[in-house]
């Protein structure tokens, strides 16, 4: 039979090519960068659950977070992360070629010249105080000034405060603020607190975040990535707490639209202050890491990017809209978990899989990739990071 030839045919065509090139382009940028030469020789990280590396476990030993199936995927054991593996910060380490952060809060007796983590499950910008007065909940009183003075009690410990030696030691130490201010938001909206009160807290929580790195820049750091916050209207924790009967309060992804708009919000102010900052500081380096845009190529495209188990689905809780349920945590009797994690992007609810961090750190890696390493420093490769850098 001759082969015919139509415009549907030729449609189907065109979006299969298409489809081709995005799939390309999306490999392509999202392989991992070599390990190699970088300007940095430590690295200390504060921020919440998203960061955290086992201080959880030293405030809470029978945290849920402190057995399995959290960090089954790498380290085969739980090891604090709120993660299956690893999380943004253990890429970034890896990729610069220095050695996964240790938690502070069991850091006593070991080599912090190559950096600690200071981040906690749970924390927040805002000091505990600052909800105490709203009669608002929070987890943990660990909030970012904490960890700071955290920051500044181990210090002498690595370089002599006395002399010019500290400033030249935090010369080549990437300072990562946070994620932090998630949880400033999340407390008050799963407590049922109104929009226009939770918007107004953002300036404060910006505010914490700036007076954390100009404290920063006085005790010598030079260089800052800062995140932004994540589509919290994609979550699955967001979407089973907020589902709606109306279809136009979702967008095509299936996320909540006001969602967010709250945390482009969040982003925009970010953004601002961190422009006035470098202002005035011209010397330093303040780069901000969009998570949410990075993040959002994922909720757009999961099949396409390798996550067939979906992006707004829960790998690891119990079975409801979105396998979320906030009665019921991870790791818990009733939960189940997915086969592969790596075929998702939502861990448990609210945290991600090792595979969304991976994607999200190549991704930030790549679009700053001169922050990060030497120019002409970096190439592409397939090859899978050694682990004989697990903790």
């Amino acid at each position: 039979m001759a082969s015919s030839f139509s415009p549907s045919s030729s449609l189907f065509f065109h979006l299969t090519f298409s489809s081709m090139i995005i799939v390309c382009i999306l490999l392509i940028t999202t392989a991992n960068p070599v390990l190699g030469s970088s300007y940095y020789k430590s690295i200390f990280s504060f921020g919440d659950s998203l960061a955290d590396t086992g201080n959880t476990l030293y405030n809470k030993p029978n945290a849920y977070v402190s057995r399995l199936p959290y960090g089954e995927t790498y380290f085969h054991r739980a090891t604090s992360r709120f993660s299956d593996g690893r999380v943004v910060l253990d890429f970034i380490a890896q990729a610069v070629g220095l050695p996964l952060l240790p938690p502070y809060l069991g850091s006593s007796n070991k080599d912090l010249r190559q950096g600690v983590n200071f981040a906690v499950g749970g924390a927040t910008a805002l000091d505990s105080s600052f909800f105490e007065e709203r009669k608002i909940n929070v987890v943990t009183n660990d909030s970012l000034g904490v960890q700071l003075e955290w920051f500044k009690q181990l210090l002498p410990s690595l370089c002599n405060p006395s002399s010019d030696d500290c400033y030249e030691y935090l010369k080549t130490s990437l300072i990562l603020m946070g994620e932090i201010g998630g949880n400033d938001y999340n407390g008050p909206f799963f407590q049922g607190r109104g929009l226009e009160e939770i918007r107004a807290v953002v300036p404060d929580v910006i505010k914490a975040i700036s007076l954390a790195i100009k404290d920063l820049i006085k005790e010598g750091a030079v260089t800052f990535m800062v995140p932004g916050n994540f589509p919290i209207g994609c979550s699955a924790l967001y979407l089973t707490l907020f589902k709606s009967p109306n279809k136009e309060d979702y967008d095509e992804s299936g996320c909540i639209k006001w969602l967010n708009e709250f945390s482009v919000y969040h982003n925009k102010f970010l953004q601002k202050e961190l422009a006035v900052l470098r202002e005035q500081h011209p010397s330093v380096k303040i780069m901000n890491a969009d998570y949410y845009n990075v993040a959002m190529k994922f909720y757009q495209s999961p099949e396409l990017l390798g996550f067939k188990g979906g992006a707004l689905t829960a790998c690891c809780t119990c079975k409801d809209p979105y396998n979320c349920n906030q009665f019921f945590q991870c790791g818990s009797v009733d939960g189940i978990v997915c086969d592969d994690p790596s075929t998702y992007v939502n861990w448990d609810g609210i945290h991600l899989t090792e595979a969304a961090y991976k994607f999200l750190a190549d991704g930030l890696m790549r679009e700053n990739y001169q922050f990060f390493f030497h120019e002409n420093d970096i190439t592409t490769t397939t090859t899978a990071t050694s682990r004989n850098q697990v903790l």
